[in-house]
């Protein structure tokens, strides 16, 4: 029989996450898995479960699947490599929120289904976002969740032109803009107004961050769209684009942003099966009072 190998990658900064790391390898070798973790947990985990201790390239390189310990943004940084390798993510959520997670830190002997094959994969789009910069150079990223850009400090307004293959669909002045996948759409743009979306869906939705306007509404557009942004920034200011919460880029009133469907995804695992809603129903909305 062939043993599933396995990159734990966890999130030590999250309370507890060492101690559900731990009942994970625990669960995952007592199935025969063989797991693998980055050098620099070596001091950390020691010898325990006999880990092997790789580079980060070699773990994603040897391994059939990564399970993560944290939350939704360490999925997401999990998710830039994994992607890149064609590897499915599995998360265990120490987080608040957690809706990439398959599993809650108290279902982690569930891990066992894992290794027994008894488990779906979905593959969720990403967004290829690009800077075209004013002079010449081209910055790039891929996100899973969502591309923002919003104004900098140096700079009290800004005004966003948004086109779709050429022709201008919005011209506003707000805080900011976010472009997200379906994936994103319970993150940044659902605190925006934006809607929640199924997601393994395949959409480029587009939300204003505090739009100076009384008509501004999310537009959700096919993933075929090649969109741009071009930033009016007043009194010689900048805006600031970050992709999946990190910063790419600060943005000139010459410099233009390109959004559109990235040829990479990102496969994400389901154990438990239909785990979005029941997520979105616990995390998001008010349960109903019963009736006496």
């Amino acid at each position: 029989m062939i043993k599933m190998k396995i990159y734990m990658y966890p999130n030590l900064v999250k309370p507890n996450s060492r101690k559900y790391t731990e009942q994970a390898c625990a669960v995952l070798i007592s199935e025969g898995a063989q797991i693998c973790m980055e050098e620099e947990y070596r001091e950390i985990f020691g010898e325990l479960y006999e880990i092997e201790y790789l580079s980060q390239t070699e773990c994603v390189e040897k391994c059939d699947v990564i399970v993560v310990t944290g939350g939704d943004g360490t999925i997401l940084r999990c998710s830039s490599v994994a992607s890149k390798y064609g590897k499915p993510i599995l998360g265990i959520n120490c987080g608040t929120l957690g809706f990439m997670a398959s599993l809650e830190f108290t279902e982690i002997e569930k891990l066992r289904l894992l290794c027994r094959g008894e488990y779906t994969v979905t593959d969720r789009m990403m967004l290829s976002v690009k800077v075209k910069c004013e002079n010449g150079e081209e910055l790039s990223a891929d996100a899973l969740n969502d591309a923002v850009i919003i104004k900098g400090e140096d700079c009290k307004i800004t005004d966003f032109e948004v086109s779709k293959s050429g022709s201008v669909i919005s011209s506003l002045r707000a805080d900011g803009v976010i472009f997200s996948t379906a994936t994103g759409a319970t993150a940044y743009s659902l605190s925006a107004g934006g809607p929640i979306i199924e997601p393994d869906m395949q959409c480029i939705e587009f939300s204003q961050i505090c739009a100076h306007s009384l008509f501004a509404r999310t537009i959700v557009f096919s993933p075929s769209s090649h969109i741009s942004v071009h930033c009016h920034n007043r009194g010689g200011g900048h805006a600031i684009l970050t992709v999946d919460g990190t910063q790419l880029a600060k943005l000139s009133d010459r410099d233009i942003v390109v959004i559109e469907r990235s040829q990479l995804t990102t496969q994400i695992i389901d154990i438990t099966g239909g785990s979005f809603f029941p997520t979105v129903n616990r995390k998001l909305m008010t349960p109903l009072k019963e009736t006496m």
